[in-house]
C-alpha cells in the first residue's frame, strides 16, 4: 500500500464522520414530525399529496398494517415496471423485454437491487429509464427508510400499538430527504461533466477510421439518486466506470460520499430518536471498524499485486479498491471497476460483505435494521452468556424477537447457498459459466449473493440473462428484501408494546467498547459459519492457486 492510497482512504473516512451528525440530525426531525429546514417550502407540497391520495398523517398503523401496506405499494409498483417494459415496443422501440428478463428487471428495481441482465443504453427507451427505474430508485430507498424509522420507533416507545404511518414515512422520505439530495447531486454532477440530455446517440469516426456509437441521455439526474438512495443500476453498462456517468476523481469522491451519506447518517437518527446518542456512535463504530477492515484488505491485496486490469487509470488501485469495498458494504452495486477483474483476496470482501447482510453501513433503511437484527442476536449471545434475560435499549429481548432474527438471517442464507450449488450442477445453468473450476463457483456464488442482499452488482464471467437466472434471482431479490423486512417490522411491532426497563448492575452497556466487539464478532462469526465452505470453494481457493503459479 502507498502513502497517497492510505491517505485516500482515510480523508474519505473523515468526511463520512463529519456528515454523519448533521445527516442524521435532519432524518430524526423529519421523521419526528418536527421542522426542518425545507418545512416552508416542501409542507404544502406534502399536505397536497395526502389529499391526492386520501392518506391521513395524523393516523398511525399497528407493525401488520404498516407491512401490509409495503407489500401492497411494492406489489403495484412491481406490475406497474414489468408493464412498461413489456409494452416498450408499442412506444416505437425495437428492442423487447421477454417476460423473465422484464420480471427480473421490475423485481430488481422494486428491491432496490438493480441487478441488471441487459445493456441500458440499448435495451431501454429514456422514457422506460426514467418514469418506471428512476422513479423506483427513489420509492424503493424511501421504503427502506422508512422500515429503518418504524423499527427505530419499536425500540423508542413503550407500551404502544403503533410505529407509525408508512405512507407519511415514504412521502417524507420521497419529499424532503432524497428529492432535494438528488437535485443538489445532479446538478453537481452536470457541472463535472456528466451528460444531461435528451439527444438521439451519435455516430462517430474514429481515428483508425472505424465507426463507434456513442449512446448520450438524461445520465446525471439518473445517476444522482442511484448513488443517494443506494441502488446502483447504471444508465450505460459499464455503470460507473463510463466517463460519461463518472467523468473525473472529484465526481468518483462525490458518488462514494453520497453512497454512504444515509446510512450513516441513519445511526446517528437511531441514537437521537431513543434518547441515547451513544447507542447510534456504537452502531457507527461497529460498521466503521468492518469497513476499514475490508478496504485495506482489498487495497492491501490489489497494491501487492499491482494490479490494474478493470480498472480506470483516472481512478487507480486505491480509489476503485474504495468504491468496490463502499458498493458492496452498502447495497449500492454500483461499479467504477470490474469486480471479476479483483485478485481473488480483493474480491474475497465484496463478497463477504454482501454476504453479511449488508450491514456494514448497508443500503437506505436496510443496513441500520441489518444491523439492529445483529444488535439483537449479540445480545441475546450474552445474555445466555451471563445467565440473564436480554436487554437492549430497556426492552426485554425474548423469544419471538429472536425467532424473527432468525428468519431474516436463515432466509436469506438459504436462498443464496441453495440456488447456488443448483445453478452449479445443472447443466443448463453452467452453461451460461465462460470460466470453470473455482473461478466459475465464484461467479455463481456472487450473483446469488448480490441478489439476496439487494446489491446488483456482480463477477462478470456469467451469462445471467436466461430464463433459469432471471427467474431464481429474481426470487433471490424477493426473498432477500421481503424475508428481512416482515419479520423486523414484527419485532418493532412487539418492542413498541413493552414498558422499558431500569437500567441495574447486571444489565448490559450496549454502547462501550466490549459491545461494539460483540456486536463485530456476532456479524463476522455468524458470517463465516454460513458461508465458509462456500468460500473456501471459490475466492479462497482460488488464492492458493495462484499463490503456487497454477492461475494467471
Amino acid at each position: 500500500m502507498t502513502g497517497n492510497g492510505v491517505l485516500q482512504i482515510l480523508s474519505y473516512f473523515a468526511l463520512i464522520v463529519l456528515l454523519t451528525k448533521p445527516m442524521g440530525v435532519y432524518m430524526a426531525r423529519l421523521f419526528s414530525g418536527e421542522r426542518t429546514l425545507l418545512y416552508p417550502v416542501l409542507r404544502p407540497v406534502e399536505r397536497l399529496c395526502y389529499k391526492l391520495t386520501g392518506v391521513r398523517e395524523e393516523v398511525e398503523q399497528r407493525w401488520t398494517q404498516y407491512a401490509a401496506s409495503l407489500l401492497a405499494f411494492s406489489f403495484v409498483s412491481f406490475v406497474f415496471v414489468y408493464l412498461f417494459q413489456r409494452l416498450q415496443p408499442r412506444a416505437g422501440f425495437s428492442t423487447a423485454m421477454t417476460p423473465d428478463l422484464a420480471f427480473n428487471t421490475a423485481v430488481s428495481f422494486v428491491t432496490n437491487t438493480n441487478w441488471q441482465s441487459y445493456s441500458g443504453e440499448t435495451t431501454l427507451t429514456y422514457w422506460v429509464q426514467m418514469a418506471a427505474l428512476a422513479v423506483q430508485n427513489f420509492a424503493s430507498a424511501a421504503a427502506g427508510v422508512a422500515v429503518a424509522v418504524a423499527l427505530i420507533r419499536g425500540f423508542a416507545r413503550q407500551q404502544a400499538s403503533a410505529i407509525g404511518n408508512f405512507w407519511v414515512d415514504l412521502t417524507r422520505g420521497v419529499l424532503y430527504l432524497l428529492l432535494p439530495l438528488s437535485l443538489v447531486g445532479a446538478l453537481f454532477l452536470c457541472s463535472q461533466g456528466v451528460i444531461q440530455n435528451f439527444s438521439p446517440s451519435v455516430t462517430a469516426t474514429t481515428l483508425e477510421g472505424k465507426t463507434q456509437v456513442i449512446a448520450q441521455g438524461p445520465v446525471a439526474s439518473q445517476e444522482a439518486i442511484k448513488m443517494v438512495g443506494t441502488n446502483g443500476g447504471g444508465f450505460f453498462n459499464a455503470n460507473s466506470a463510463h466517463p460519461y456517468e463518472n467523468p473525473t476523481p472529484l465526481t468518483n469522491l462525490a458518488q462514494m460520499l453520497m453512497i454512504f451519506l444515509i446510512p450513516a447518517g441513519l445511526t446517528y437518527t437511531f441514537g437521537r430518536m431513543v434518547g441515547d446518542t451513544k447507542q447510534g456512535w456504537a452502531l457507527f463504530a461497529a460498521m466503521s471498524v468492518l469497513f476499514l477492515a475490508g478496504v485495506f484488505v482489498v487495497y492491501g491485496a490489489e497494491q501487492a499485486a499491482f494490479n490494474m486490469e478493470g480498472k480506470e487509470v483516472r481512478f487507480g488501485i486505491a480509489a476503485t479498491s474504495l468504491f468496490a469495498t463502499i458498493t458492496t458494504a452498502a447495497s449500492c452495486g454500483a461499479v467504477n471497476g470490474m469486480h471479476g477483474s479483483l485478485t481473488p483476496l480483493g474480491g474475497l470482501v465484496p463478497l463477504f460483505n454482501m454476504e453479511t447482510g449488508e450491514v456494514i453501513f448497508g443500503g437506505t433503511g436496510a443496513g441500520l435494521y441489518g444491523m439492529l437484527l445483529f444488535a439483537i442476536l449479540a445480545v441475546f449471545i450474552a445474555g445466555l452468556m451471563v445467565g440473564r434475560t436480554p436487554e437492549y435499549l430497556g426492552k426485554k429481548i425474548e423469544g419471538k424477537e429472536v425467532r424473527m432474527a432468525m428468519l431474516a438471517l436463515i432466509a436469506t442464507s438459504a436462498v443464496i447457498l441453495l440456488f447456488a450449488g443448483a445453478s452449479s450442477v445443472l447443466p443448463f445453468a453452467t452453461a451460461s459459466l465462460n470460466n470453470g473450476g473455482p473461478r466459475g463457483f465464484a461467479e455463481i456464488l456472487y450473483a446469488y449473493s448480490s441478489a439476496a442482499a439487494n446489491n446488483g452488482s456482480a463477477f462478470a464471467g456469467l451469462n445471467a440473462n436466461t430464463p433459469w437466472f432471471n427467474v431464481t434471482l429474481g426470487l433471490a431479490m424477493l426473498i432477500g428484501r421481503f424475508l428481512i423486512i416482515i419479520p423486523m417490522l414484527a419485532v418493532a411491532g412487539s418492542l413498541a408494546a413493552k414498558k422499558k426497563l431500569a437500567v441495574t448492575s447486571g444489565t448490559l452497556p450496549t454502547h462501550g467498547p466490549l459491545f461494539v466487539t460483540l456486536l463485530i464478532g456476532t456479524v463476522v462469526i455468524v458470517g463465516a459459519l454460513t458461508f465458509f465452505p462456500a468460500l473456501s470453494l471459490s475466492p479462497i481457493v482460488e488464492h492458493l492457486l495462484m499463490q503456487q503459479g497454477r492461475l494467471f
